[in-house]
């Protein structure tokens, strides 16, 4: 029984979404406008060019819109509700997290995986859209759409663990909030959601390899436009799943440490 309404956790920021209206309304809206300038902008970068950087116009279009798709899977606004690990340390509240039964990175996980399930719905249904109105080019193959699915679900769970560590830092640092917005650009940059990581100069790539941000974004898209062929899908995919498993022992090591600032006065 305890298992079951500890799944309720996983409900709260998609609840709190659904029975707000205007928040839903403003996330189509602003969706429909990335998707309308983004596809804008690549198309107008590509017409008068052919291939650059070894894409072509639809590639590099299906690339962009898909990468702002991705985006929808973990943008809440999970700041209305303050329930932010930033916000809990700001206001003390923090200290709940560790004296209901439910263990904190239990709670934060289920409600990451609450977060990720509303936004694929979104995601899923954007994808529809833009296929149906030939905004985006389906997948080579079935054998490339069933890998880059595997490939976007190990994403992820690298980018989980990736923001996991973001938020593990503010039992540190307390107020971070510049940092905080640095480190989330410098995630999306590295990790390709505001451009292919072939428009940058070598070093950036190189850079990135070392890090674990390309695993979260760029390699499943790399896959579903075909930059990445599928007999090298499965190293990408070994490095995925590598990323995975180090960041997740990695955070355990944190949330242990984390435990110990955690101070609770009076009764």
């Amino acid at each position: 029984m305890a298992t079951v309404h500890a799944w309720r956790a996983a409900r709260v920021t998609p609840l709190g979404e659904l029975h707000t209206p205007p928040r839903m309304t403003a996330a189509l809206l602003r969706l429909t406008v990335q998707i309308v300038l983004v596809a804008s902008l690549w198309h107008g970068l590509y017409q008068n060019t052919g291939t650059t950087a070894g894409l072509d116009r639809d590639q590099a279009v299906t690339y962009a819109v898909l990468a702002v798709l991705a985006s929808r899977l973990r943008e809440l606004d999970q700041y209305a509700g303050r329930d932010t690990v930033l916000q809990h340390m700001h206001f003390g509240t923090i200290i709940y997290w560790y004296l209901r039964p439910l263990k904190p990175q239990r709670y934060y996980a289920l409600r990451a995986f609450g977060e990720q399930l509303y936004g694929f719905a979104w995601a899923l249904g954007g994808y529809a859209v833009c296929l149906a109105a030939g905004v985006v080019e389906p997948p080579g193959s079935a054998a490339v759409a069933g890998v880059f699915a595997l490939s976007l679900l190990l994403g992820q769970w690298v980018l989980y663990y990736v923001m996991l560590v973001i938020d593990q830092l503010c039992f540190w640092t307390l107020r971070n909030g510049a940092a905080m917005l640095i480190l989330i650009f410098a995630q999306n940059l590295l990790a390709g959601v505001y451009a292919p990581l072939w428009f940058f100069p070598d070093w950036f790539i190189t850079l990135s390899t070392f890090l674990p941000f390309q695993a979260t974004l760029s390699v499943p898209l790399s896959i579903y436009i075909g930059r990445i062929e599928l007999s090298d899908a499965p190293l990408q995919l070994a490095i995925q799943l590598g990323w995975v498993l180090v960041l997740a022992l990695f955070t355990r090591l944190l949330w242990r440490r984390a435990a110990r600032r955690v101070i609770s006065q009076g009764g």
